[in-house]
């Protein structure tokens, strides 16, 4: 019996009370775990289950309502996300000497106009070149089978290239494969609908979010406890300045490269300039990988027009640009923005754009140098602390 009392007297409890203060910079030492199993030492076991089928119920009622909410979501991630980029312009006209609200006022001025000249001068063309390009697909095949190259092609194929060419030009020209591509007319004109009231909505949560971001910081800081706030709070500024800055210099890189497609395109005499260049700018906000896939588009899209001069001398130029732009643009203009290991830009990038697309790729990169921003800052000294 005396032996059996030993072993349920703990050491804890022999040792002195240490005062708290004298605490402060000790490291922090786990407890060693119980030898007992998990499960013998649950007191009430149907209680357990009972709660715990709850919380698996609860978990899958909230799967659902995120599911079906994913719309809202990705509204509210994109406004939050363009906020946070245009945050830097409004702090860059509060220093100048204006107040939060006149600069929030000329940033969102200047959104809109921007967005207004966008819709105005570019859309229409583009959607003019999109219907041009669709008509001139057989003449480019026709023009393409005319070619030095499509005649290697076929002697190291034979028949099955034109085989290819011609099952793509039936694809293509048919009008009832079109509309099944977009789901149909009626899913057309409802796609289209629910882009303008969801530009709108995004639009509206912008304003939003740009006006009221300080406030929204410090509310958040209100729920952390007072001891951890200026620590939180610094950490935060340099979160959101980062965001702030990546998305600045995506979208400036992005404008690059339209420009350079533009200029190229229209040097050349290459079809459709305006399409091609909108398509650069989407393309290229994906990190990384994003000018490189364009550069398989643009060269393939000219080399359609059978003028292999042309499509070497854009192929040529374009790849001497994307060695420009990553040794010395990127450096300079994403110098805000937390640089990371490429390999998580890769693997951010393909996860992103597998979940959400466009947006999920966009705003993988700055969601990875959080995540590491954080674990350089908390999770890392937290660790050195233990033994």
């Amino acid at each position: 019996m005396k032996k059996k009392s030993a072993r349920m007297t703990t050491p804890a409890a022999d040792e002195p009370k240490i005062p708290e203060q004298h605490l402060e910079g000790r490291p922090v030492v786990d407890p060693e775990p119980s030898s007992k199993s998990f499960w013998t030492r649950i007191d009430r076991p149907f209680i357990f289950g009972f709660l715990m089928t709850l919380g698996g119920l609860a978990a899958i009622l909230l799967g659902l309502a995120l599911s079906n909410l994913s719309t809202v979501i990705i509204y509210i991630a994109l406004a939050l996300f363009a906020a946070l980029g245009l945050d830097p312009a409004v702090r860059f006209l509060e220093r100048r000497g204006l107040s939060r609200g006149v600069a929030v006022l000329c940033v969102i001025l200047g959104l809109v106009l921007v967005l207004g000249l966008v819709v105005w001068a570019i859309v229409p063309v583009v959607v003019k070149q999109i219907s041009g390009f669709v008509k001139d697909i057989p003449g480019m095949i026709s023009d393409f089978q005319h070619t030095d190259l499509f005649q290697t092609l076929q002697d190291q194929f034979g028949d099955k290239i034109d085989d290819l060419l011609a099952d793509a030009q039936k694809f293509l020209t048919d009008p009832g494969n079109l509309l099944t591509i977009g789901g149909g007319a009626f899913q057309v004109g409802s796609s289209i609908a629910n882009a303008i009231s969801g530009s709108i909505v995004v639009l509206v949560l912008i304003i939003y979010f740009v006006s009221t971001l300080p406030g929204m910081k410090q509310a958040l800081l209100r729920l952390i406890p007072a001891r951890d706030r200026v620590r939180i709070g610094a950490l935060t500024d340099q979160v959101t300045d980062s965001v702030g800055g990546y998305v600045q210099g995506m979208v400036t890189l992005a404008f690059f490269n339209a420009i350079v497609v533009l200029i190229l395109y229209t040097s050349f005499g290459l079809p459709f300039p305006i399409l091609l260049a909108v398509t650069a700018f989407l393309v290229t906000l994906i990190p990384l990988v994003g000018s490189i896939l364009f550069w398989v588009i643009g060269t393939l899209v000219a080399l359609f027009t059978g003028n292999i001069l042309f499509t070497v001398l854009f192929a040529a130029i374009y790849l001497v640009y994307m060695q420009i732009e990553a040794y010395v643009l990127t450096p300079k203009v994403m110098n805000r923005a937390v640089s990371i290991p490429g390999s998580l830009v890769v693997i951010g990038a393909l996860a992103g754009g597998t979940l959400l697309g466009l947006l999920g790729a966009l705003v993988a990169v700055p969601v990875a140098a959080s995540i590491l921003i954080i674990i350089k800052q908390v999770w890392i000294p937290r660790q050195d602390t233990r033994i």
